[in-house]
């Protein structure tokens, strides 16, 4: 089943797609992205709008990734079911027939091994009505929402797929947590991916440990599966282009319909005026990004808002052309080796991998 088209924006007064020779500057947007488009969005990125378990290519050398698509594979048939769902509840009805099968799949694994395509496999296989996010995505959703709403909302879902699992905001951890309990209670069937860090790629299930003590009453519920490989983007291909000059980033950005220009510096101080919920919104109608001057980012909350737009660029495979310093150095030594180091590191795959695309280009 196709992904569903992202509607589109209301906005403030906000600055059009261009044609060639008049970039558009972010930093002239304001959008404003009222709660029904957070719902609506609810489905897989551009990137992964037309993906499949038989579009997923695993490691002839990696066992784990062809257990994976068999064990989603038969979860995505129980979907819906009698055999494997509990059946929907009332909202106001306190109790429900306990689920007769697992109400999750959790997916541990490293860097691009797979884990959004399999992800966004399993909720085109499924039946709807279904929603598919970011973690950061669900909790924006329940801040616009509100609990309560959030929780009627995505009841009536037979699954809910959340991508980028993120335990480093204890807050948004029991948020969410409690979130899923509610919907376990009412029949929703869940699949959740995180990240299992580089380091601890040798220690067995050291994510899948910390997600499933993480949402407490819920790990009964979940099977946690391993996925193991190399990071895909960086399978046999070559290193990421250097920064070009400046002048080079304004001609692509003058020579490209729909792209955008800005100041690195100036970029990150709008970025700190726009709600996070709203960084898709700020690339609608974009189709490719120009950034002159990349630096090092020193403050831990601007280089979260650069993770949260890292992410959002990447969903709609926008292509980067910079100047300044290479991306991969973006974040400092200790922000990498901090609590926040799987969003970082995250967000420098991606930008690298965008960059890469530049350079096809």
């Amino acid at each position: 089943m196709p992904a569903a088209s992202r509607p589109a924006t209301a906005t403030d007064p906000i600055a059009a797609a261009s044609p060639a020779g008049n970039p558009i500057a972010l930093t002239d947007r304001r959008p404003v992205v009222p709660a029904e488009r957070l719902v609506a969005e609810m489905v897989p990125p551009p990137r992964f709008a037309d993906v499949s378990f038989g579009t997923y290519i695993p490691d002839r050398t990696q066992p784990s990734q062809y257990e994976a698509v068999q064990v989603l594979e038969q979860f995505a048939g129980t979907l819906g079911r009698g055999n494997g769902s509990a059946p929907k509840r009332s909202w106001f009805r306190r109790s429900a027939p306990a689920p007769t099968g697992p109400a999750g799949v959790y997916l541990d694994g490293g860097y691009g091994v797979g884990k959004t395509h399999l992800l966004a496999s399993l909720w085109h296989a499924a039946p709807g009505p279904k929603a598919f996010g970011t973690f950061v995505e669900l909790t924006n959703l329940v801040g616009a929402l509100g609990f309560q709403q959030a929780v009627r909302t995505l009841s009536g879902h037979t699954l809910l797929c959340i991508d980028e699992f993120e335990l480093d905001d204890p807050g948004d951890t029991v948020l969410v947590s409690t979130l899923l309990g509610r919907l376990v209670e009412n029949g929703v069937k869940l699949c959740a991916t995180s990240n299992t860090l580089p380091e601890k790629l040798g220690e067995g299930r050291f994510a899948a440990a910390d997600f499933l003590r993480e949402i407490q009453g819920l790990s009964a519920h979940f099977r946690p599966m391993r996925i193991d490989g190399q990071d895909y983007r960086h399978r046999g291909l070559p290193d990421a282009p250097p920064p070009y000059a400046d002048d080079t980033v304004a001609a692509v950005a003058a020579r490209t319909p729909g792209a955008s220009l800005d100041d690195f510096e100036a970029l990150l101080a709008h970025l700190s005026v726009v709600h996070p919920s709203r960084y898709g919104a700020l690339l609608d109608d974009v189709t490719a990004v120009c950034l002159r001057g990349v630096h090092q980012v020193d403050d831990q909350s601007t280089a979260l808002r650069l993770v949260v737009l890292a992410d959002r660029m990447y969903d709609r495979e926008l292509p980067i052309t910079a100047s300044g310093l290479p991306f991969d150095q973006v974040f400092p030594e200790d922000m990498l080796r901090g609590g926040y180091r799987k969003k970082y590191l995250r967000a420098i795959s991606r930008l690298v991998a965008l960059a890469r695309d530049s350079a096809k280009g």
